[in-house]
């Protein structure tokens, strides 16, 4: 019987979750100079909450709370989807 190593799965998940969101995080910053030399605070603000989000994607509670490789395979943090 093989036994999967849970704490390195959730590992191979972050890892895999920093490379989904490193594009997302560019785009971002893209975004924000476009917004800092506008002068457009409204827009900064919410692009720091986004960049926030997405930095934290990393400590989702599914993530933790995953019981096998399938569940964690499935978990995907919602501000992926909204970048």
């Amino acid at each position: 019987m093989i036994k999967i190593n849970m704490d390195k799965a959730r590992e191979i998940k972050k890892n895999i979750i920093r490379e989904e969101r490193k594009p997302l995080l560019e785009k971002l910053d893209i975004e924000f100079m476009k917004a800092f030399e506008a002068g457009d605070a409204e827009k900064i603000e919410e692009i720091k909450k986004k960049k926030q989000a997405l930095r934290d994607a990393t400590t989702d509670p599914l993530i933790l709370s995953a019981s096998d490789p399938q569940e964690l395979k499935e978990v995907r943090p919602a501000i992926l989807n909204q970048v």
